[in-house]
């Protein structure tokens, strides 16, 4: 239930992030943020905000630990919409954690993959993919290389 707890206190971070999702473009953005995490139910939930200077813009992340599937539910939120957006769901084996939900890009519905990993190490690393095809194939679009402040 305590999987996240590496993750609390403050971070910088690099993000590279794909122009066009699901174009075949290989064109990346790299951008700064900053973020902080704090627990929450003694390990069984945590939040973090994350700001992103440079694009104007904030998100956030509530984690839930379900005791009784013993998995994760991952919500994200920003100001961009203000709308909590449909969980990605999963657990950890050792120090990777992997989660997956249904969304939509752009209108199309779209299967998301988190991943979390180095997760015991002073620098873990998340990413982000999609699948158009129903899970087939998956394109990383987003990730975030943290580091503490």
């Amino acid at each position: 239930m305590n999987d996240f707890d590496f993750f609390t206190g403050s971070w910088t971070v690099t993000n590279r992030r794909l122009a066009k999702p699901l174009t075949g473009s290989d064109d990346w953005t790299v951008f700064p943020g900053t973020s902080t995490c704090w627990s929450l139910f003694e390990g069984g939930g945590n939040m973090d905000e994350i700001v992103f200077p440079t694009l104007g813009f904030r998100g956030c992340t509530l984690r839930l630990f379900d005791v009784e599937r013993a998995e994760w539910s991952l919500h994200w939120a920003s100001t961009r919409t203000g709308v909590l957006q449909p969980p990605v769901v999963g657990r950890f084996d050792g120090d990777r954690g992997d989660f997956y939900g249904d969304d939509t890009h752009e209108g199309t519905p779209i299967k998301v993959h988190y991943a979390w990993t180095r997760t015991t190490t002073a620098s873990p690393q998340w990413e982000q993919e999609f699948s158009a095809d129903g899970g087939k194939t998956w394109e990383s679009n987003w990730v975030m290389e943290f580091t503490r402040a």
